[in-house]
This record gives C-alpha cells, structure tokens and sequence, in this order.
C-alpha cells in the first residue's frame, strides 16, 4: 500500500520528462536556427542548372543539335532561372509552402521530361519542346530562392549580407555535391543522362521534407549578441565542406577511386551538411536556458489605430520616391536610376557568367581536354561560385559595418575580375581553363548575394520578394544577346571552316563540332568587354549611394529591436 504514492509519483516525474523533451523538441522545430538549416539544405539542392555543362554535351549528341541551338536552349535555361517575378508575385499573396510545393513540382516536371527525351523514352521532341522543358525546370529555383532568402532575411533582418551569402553559398556548392552524388549512385562509367533524372528528383524531394518548417518567424525577432559568431560558425562548417569536395575532386582525378570510395567521400559529404543541425539545436538550448523557460513564448506588438489611412496603390507617386532605404513601391523601384544600372550590371555581369557556364563543356573539348577533366572544370567553377557567395556576404558586410565601404563598390570589383577570367578563355594556354574556371566561378557568385543585398538596402524589405526577382531581369537578357546571338554563330562559323579546310560540308556531319584555340577566341574577347562595361555602369552607382552608404543603413531595424527588447523587460 505505501508503493502506491510512489509509484504515482515516478508516474508523473516520467511524464513530466516526456512533457519538457517534447516542448524542447517543439522549440527547436519552430524556431529560426532550425528554420535556418532547413534553408541551407533546400539551397544545397536548388543548384541543378550550375550542371547544365556535364549534361549538356549528351543533348547535343542524342538530339544532332548544333551549337547554336545547344546555346538556345542554355538561354531557355538561363531564362528560366531568372525569370522570378511570378514566383516573386506568388509570394505576395501566399505563405512560403506554398512556393516549396510549387517549386517541387515544377522541378520535377522539367527535368523528367527532358529525361525522357534524351533517353528516347516518349518521341524526339522539337526543339522549342526541349526549350519550354529547359525553361521550366530551371524556373523551379525561383521558387525555391524566393521562399527561403526572402523569409530568412526578415528573420534576419540585421545580418542580411550574411545570410545571403550563406544561402546562396550553399547553392554554389550544389552542382558538385549533385557531382558526388551522381558518382556514388550511379558511377564513373555511366552517361550524364543518370545525371538529368538525379537531379529530377531530388531536390523535389528535399524541398516536400521542409515545405513546413521555412516560415517567417511571427512577433518581434530580438537579435543575439552572439548571432554574428554562430553565422560564423556556419561558415566554418561550409568552408571545410567546400574544401573537402575540392580535395575530393583533385584526388579522385589523380586517382581511379572505386564504388566505395565514392560512397565514403558522399558520406562525409553528407555528415558536412547535417552539422548545421546541431548548431541550430545548441543555439536554441542556450536561448531556453538563457530565459529559464521550456517554452519562449513569442511576444507580439500591435498597434492599434482608431483611423486607417488607404495605401496608395502601387501606380500612385512613382516619381514622388522615399529616402533609399525606406519601402519603395514596385513600380518607384522598378522605374528608378539605380534599378536601371543594376539592370546593366546583371546584363553585362550574370549575362557573360551564364555564358561562359553554358559553354563550359564545349570550351574543354575544343580546347582537347578529356571528358574526365570537363566535369572537374564544372565542379571548380561550383565550388568557387561557392567561395564567392561565401566571400561577397561576409566580406562585403564586415566592409560596410567598420569602413562603409558601399557593396556596389564590391560589385565594381567583382565584375572586373570576371574580365579576366573571360580573357584567360579568349587566349588559352596549359590549364588556363583551370584557373578562368576558379575566377569565373567566383565572380559568378559573388555578384548574386551582392545584387540581393543591395536591392534589400536601396529598396526596403516590403516588396523585397518581387523586386530581387526583377533586379535579374537584365540576365537572361544578357544571356540571350551574349549566348545565343553572339557566342553560338562564331562557334558554329569556326566549326564551318575546320570542315571546309578538311573538304566537307555542313551536311556530310551531324553534328559540328569545333577543334582549336580560335572557337571562343572572338566571342570571349566580346564578353570582357561587356563585362568591363557593366563594372564601369556600377562605379555611376557607387557615387550616386556614396552618401547612403556613408550612413547608419540599419538603424531602423536597430531603433525597432531596442523597442522591442524593452517591451519584453
């Protein structure tokens, strides 16, 4: 009989422990670190077009395309990946799964069906066919981006630099992890035709798994005085993951690894990317533990008005702008001097970036190098896009926080490293793909973080989700003009005159194929100059926010965060 108290109370002493794991669980669930890493592995998928140059070369061959339609359908691609307005519109009016869902959908869609084709499984599309499914399967990573960098940086406002250059670093990163992948699971010997369904799948896949957890954070977000270090932190995982690929990429061409050592190199690979985890759940303890509460409740400031002016609508004083870094309407920011420059730095910038991507694989092999050395040329410019993102959000805001050194005068220098590494490809020797793939790669992404952040600081969050998607606007145009029009000819007319030296003609061959130093001497010499161009159109944006910039541009956010740390006390 004197058991029976003690009995009950171990009962309730068990339940409890069962109580305060599931309210720790649940903290962890909903908050914005674990929110954070969720983010990460959504982005670490969302880089499938950085792959276009491994794929790309089994497209040409199946299908008997030229280079010019080759470079067609890289410019759907291109367009595809940069046409974000409707997804920015979309996320508008709807809640960030919303986006994850479509994306997921969309992603699969596209690439099956290109799939499909390049395996001969449903009937040789035409080419306008291969376009739309280019077009909308590399349209998916609008989706994917909008919803996860628009709703991290207002869940971050005060960092935003940083954690668009850890997003979007981790996307860097994706076409040589998609690499890892691709040789673990299905192998060195296999076609990159495997390649096409991988990449299908899986980031659907991801994107389904975390459609609930990527959510703005509702009520006041109070920024930590450790914040900065445990973003550091992240970069420190996400460095040595980069280096670890980038050592796995020089081993595995000096040495024949088997199936195994692909697996275990995926495994690392693996284990690298779920390390965030635990930052994010020893982030959120200490938070708990710092409070002395199981649950931290979320504190929620309203104001209430007696009287409701109307927002004007979006077409109402579109040249009566705000200050820069108050919320500009779409139509004020799409309309105004500094988006129009921003407009001929993506043109001039991402528009030669995308081209020289595209054109990566066909440069290799013009140039002689084997199939093997091809796929290192994309992961290089992959991992390197990763250091440059890594290196713009970073670097660019320690800059601006102690020198206010402006980020369009980083972009200015971004875009003319890019010269070089177009100039390295227009007069080649020994390895110099090697290096203008590093240089690319990193100039490449750099410029994506920088545009994101200085579209968020010119423009306000408010119609953040619509404006970053327009400010890419310029490159698919870029593509186009710099791909299609200009690049694609002047291969397709230097392969025409190899065959006429050997005393063939065009339709004694299938496909045209161009061999030598001069198949992208011309059109690369092109792209340096409208690179150099864009990066001379940037220095008009730097004096013109030399003042903004030589301000306090997050005081805002800084007066609203001391507010709200006094509402809490």
């Amino acid at each position: 009989m004197n058991d029976t108290p003690i009995m009950s109370e171990d009962r309730s002493n068990g339940n409890s422990r069962v109580t305060r794991t599931y309210s720790t669980a649940v903290q962890v669930l909903q908050g914005r670190w674990f929110s954070l890493f969720a983010s990460f592995l959504v982005m670490a998928a969302a880089g499938a077009t950085y792959l276009f140059g491994i794929y790309s070369k089994d497209i040409k061959n199946t299908l008997g395309y030229d280079q010019t339609t080759l470079n067609l359908i890289g410019f759907f691609k291109d367009l595809g990946a940069n046409i974000g307005v409707i997804s920015g519109l979309i996320a508008e009016v709807t809640p960030t799964w919303c986006l994850l869902l479509i994306g997921a959908v969309v992603n699969f869609t596209g690439y099956f069906m290109m799939w499909l084709s390049v395996t001969h499984r449903i009937p040789e599309p035409r080419i306008w066919q291969m376009c739309m499914y280019m077009c909308i399967a590399a349209n998916a990573q609008n989706f994917e981006n909008t919803g996860v960098l628009v709703t991290t940086i207002r869940n971050f406002p005060e960092n935003r630099g940083v954690v668009l250059g850890l997003l979007k670093g981790f996307t860097g990163l994706s076409g040589a992890i998609f690499a890892q992948v691709y040789l673990a699971v299905y192998g060195v010997d296999s076609d990159s035709k495997d390649l096409i369904l991988l990449i299908a799948w899986l980031p659907a896949v991801v994107s389904v798994l975390f459609v609930y957890t990527i959510r703005e954070i509702k009520g006041v977000k109070l920024t930590q005085s450790n914040e900065i270090k445990v973003f550091y932190n992240f970069l420190f995982v996400s460095i040595v993951l980069g280096l670890f690929i980038m050592a796995m990429i020089i081993a595995q061409k000096m040495v024949n690894f088997t199936r195994v050592g692909y697996a275990g190199s995926l495994s690392v690979v693996c284990f690298l990317l779920f390390v965030p985890l635990f930052i994010s759940i020893k982030q959120e303890l200490e938070i708990m533990k710092k409070t002395n509460q199981e649950v931290i409740p979320v504190c929620e400031v309203k104001v209430e008005t007696l009287e409701h002016d109307e927002e004007p609508s979006c077409f109402d004083n579109i040249t009566n702008k705000p200050k820069r870094g108050e919320d500009y309407s779409i139509l004020q920011a799409l309309l105004s001097t500094d988006m129009m420059i921003l407009y001929i730095a993506t043109f001039c910038g991402l528009g030669t970036s995308f081209t020289a991507v595209d054109n990566l694989g066909q440069i290799g092999e013009s140039l002689g190098y084997p199939r093997k050395s091809i796929s290192t040329f994309v992961s290089l410019l992959s991992i390197w896009n990763y250091f440059g993102r890594i290196f713009s959000g970073f670097v660019s805001e320690h800059l601006l926080h102690k020198y206010k050194f402006p980020r369009p005068l980083m972009m200015t220098l971004v875009l003319f490293l890019s010269c070089i590494g177009h100039i390295l490809i227009a007069s080649p020797f020994s390895g110099s793909v090697y290096i203008a793939s590093i240089i690319i790669g990193f100039s490449f992404g750099a410029q994506l973080p920088l545009l994101f952040a200085i579209v968020s600081e010119l423009f306000g969050l408010k119609h953040f989700t619509t404006l970053f998607n327009c400010a890419q606007l310029g490159s698919p145009l870029g593509s186009y003009v710099l791909n299609v029009k200009i690049t694609g000819p002047m291969y397709d007319r230097e392969a025409i005159k190899v065959l006429k030296s050997s005393g063939l003609d065009r339709s004694s061959v299938k496909e045209l194929v161009c061999i030598g130093k001069q198949c992208y001497r011309q059109s690369f010499m092109v792209l340096a100059g409208a690179c150099c161009f864009g990066a001379l159109a940037t220095l008009v944006l730097v004096a013109r926010t030399r003042d903004f910039y030589g301000g306090d541009i997050y005081s805002k956010f800084k007066e609203q965060n001391m507010e709200a740390k006094a509402e809490v006390s």
